[in-house]
């Protein structure tokens, strides 16, 4: 098939979708082409996609994430050759795509022992779990965590790594064979349904007392759950809607003395700085096996098909794209 990209042609559903034929890419000095052999897929995917995060313009192509072989490399480029295995996500989007003209910058040299698949499907979460272990709360022995979604991509990685940290891990997960997952992972506790009593679960848990840090890419309705469950003075994390709009929050919510932080991690790797620290701790995650579990794979050509497994909800796992 010939090269081909994923075109978004307004803000809306799966139908603003389409495949078209890619033109050839030449890279400017300080640019690099990169044939992608794997795209990772994250809910921002389908931020972008609905409109809820606009792009800048439209048509656009969607897409943070994605790790593959570079082809060509711009006059100025120092450090990068034709041949290198690199990955790379965060902003501007445009990894739906078989290839892509990437600034220079943003690619991080893969070492041999992490694949493509792999690292296209945990470089983001890695880095973000980064930042969420790290500078949005710093997490280590006897800090009490919550992690919604503990069996999806991102929760897999925060469950492993904060676990490494010296934690004890609060999930939840809306089945028993997530939970199953999930316990594999190394989480200690495990509240099964999306009818749970989150709240008293996790205070029956935790001795009334809450946890240190919830972290909530839910949104909708749970948020208030997950401020209830976090203890006095401690920190709720909010860093998603996958059920709906996170809901405004009152002041006095958050009494007695609980914080409340909306990080993001494509704002956070905008400064270079931030990137490459973060990167580097995501490579040194993988190559110490903490990593996202694939739950499937998908043609490029199929990106409709495989947001709507995604915004579905059932995916036990990271999802790709692999051009053919």
């Amino acid at each position: 098939m010939a090269n081909i990209l994923v075109s978004l042609t307004s803000p809306g559903g799966l139908e603003n979708l389409q495949i078209l034929e890619q033109p050839q890419l030449t890279p400017k000095e300080d640019e690099i082409i990169v044939r992608h052999d794997a795209i990772g897929m994250n809910f921002v995917d389908i931020y972008h996609r609905r409109g809820i995060y606009a792009l800048p313009s439209y048509p656009a192509v969607i897409g943070v994430e994605a790790a593959g072989t570079v082809e060509a490399v711009g006059s100025a480029i120092a450090g990068l050759k034709i041949g290198d295995r690199i990955a790379y996500c965060g902003v501007p989007a445009g990894a739906y795509a078989t290839r892509r003209a990437l600034a220079a910058q943003r690619a991080i040299l893969l070492p041999p022992q992490i694949d493509a698949a792999t690292a296209a499907s945990s470089l983001l979460k890695a880095m973000t779990a980064y930042m969420l272990l790290y500078k949005t709360y710093p997490v280590g022995t006897g800090t009490t965590v919550l992690v919604h979604a503990a069996a999806g991509g991102l929760g897999a990685i925060l469950v492993k790594w904060a676990k490494e940290l010296g934690a004890t891990v609060i999930g939840t997960v809306s089945s028993e064979e997530k939970a199953e997952l999930a316990r594999s992972y190394g989480a200690d506790h495990l509240i099964v349904g999306r009818d749970a009593d989150l709240v008293g679960e996790v205070k029956f848990r935790t001795n009334g007392r809450g946890v240190d840090v919830g972290y909530d890419g839910i949104g909708g309705s749970v948020l208030a759950k997950t401020i209830d469950s976090v203890r006095p003075f401690g920190t709720v994390v909010t860093i998603g809607q996958a059920a709906g709009p996170i809901p405004p929050v009152s002041v006095d919510q958050l009494r007695p003395g609980k914080a409340l932080s909306h990080p993001s991690i494509l704002a956070f790797i905008i400064d270079q700085a931030n990137y490459r620290e973060a990167a580097n701790a995501a490579i040194a995650a993988m190559e110490n096996g903490i990593t996202a579990v694939v739950a499937g794979k998908y043609p490029l050509e199929e990106a409709a098909r495989a947001q709507e497994f995604l915004e579905s909800g059932r995916a036990a796992g990271s999802l790709l794209l692999i051009p053919e």
